[in-house]
């Protein structure tokens, strides 16, 4: 029997019953590459999330337009009938062009179909919390998000989706938003190396609202710095242990969703739960900033 470990203390999302480990699990990685087609080894991406459930995951981050519809299938096969506790956080507001391109999908009706797309592949009845997701390709861009954030507040209110999020949003737009339903989280572009968001978190945290950092890593261009390598010898962790333990102590309402396709790595990116960094090293790692990504 696997062993379950320390994942960060947990986080209760605002106005829910919904307790996590602050350490999840990001199912992006479960396609094919570029987020495309079903994976190499479809066995491997069960086995992985089979094994992120054993040690005390509870938190999966997904979206049916990751494949398109791929990783929703795969989790399906790999955890249904679902275990008690477990919280499935899912997208919507984008799909897949034929070459694979990222688009937005914020019309009413493509919102409504992603629900039932995230419905259908995940074999649920009502979707834990989906996040709708705007902005730009690695960021918030300006104007209202109302729209469409009033056709899932209208589908929570069918009992479709249980709890609502955002994700690449400014403060402007979670204001907006918390005029017309309950956000109980913020799905952001944030690491050790790209800060835009500090005051964002601080002021989120004041709410008792859950910041997820996407691409906590650096996502397709992963994080570089001789800052990070140095604290990660002195540690003997890897650089990758490092930033996520950085996030995990950066604030308490961070909750982390690293992704990858393999056991060996699930394990490695959870053993950063455990490590406690030093205040000095802490200091040396704020002062890197800068950093750039896309999603």
């Amino acid at each position: 029997m696997t062993k379950q470990i320390e994942l960060g203390g947990s986080f209760t999302l605002p106005g829910t019953s919904m307790t996590v480990n602050r350490m999840g699990y990001g199912a992006m990685q479960l396609a094919g590459p570029q987020v495309w087609g079903p994976p190499r080894d479809v066995d491997a991406a069960v086995a992985v999330l089979r094994e992120a459930i054993a040690v005390g995951v509870n938190h999966i981050d997904t979206s049916d337009f990751y494949g398109p519809h791929v990783t929703n299938q795969i989790i399906k096969q790999a955890l249904h009938p679902y275990p008690d506790g477990l919280v499935i956080v899912t997208k919507v507001g984008a799909r897949r062009g034929e070459d694979k391109s990222w688009l937005h999908a914020l019309s009413r009706q493509e919102l409504i179909d992603g629900v039932q797309d995230n419905l259908r592949n995940l074999g649920v009845d009502a979707l834990d919390v989906v996040n709708l997701r705007v902005g730009g390709i690695a960021g918030p861009s300006e104007g209202s998000i109302a729209e469409p954030l009033t056709v899932l507040a209208e589908l929570k209110r069918q009992g479709l989706i249980r709890h609502l999020g955002l994700s690449n949003v400014s403060p402007e737009q979670l204001a907006e938003a918390q005029t017309i339903t309950e956000i109980v989280c913020v799905q952001n572009f944030y690491n050790v190396a790209h800060r835009d968001d500090d005051g964002f978190i601080d002021d989120l945290a004041g709410q008792g609202i859950a910041y997820v950092p996407f691409f906590p890593l650096g996502g397709f261009s992963p994080l570089q710095s001789s800052v990070l390598d140095a604290a990660a010898a002195s540690l003997q962790a890897t650089p990758m242990q490092v930033a996520l333990a950085w996030l995990l102590q950066r604030s308490p309402n961070i909750l982390l969703i690293p992704g990858t396709s393999s056991v060996g790595h699930l394990r490695e990116n959870l053993r950063a739960a455990t490590l406690q960094l030093p205040s000095e090293t802490i200091a040396n790692l704020d002062a890197i900033g800068g950093g750039a990504g896309k999603e």
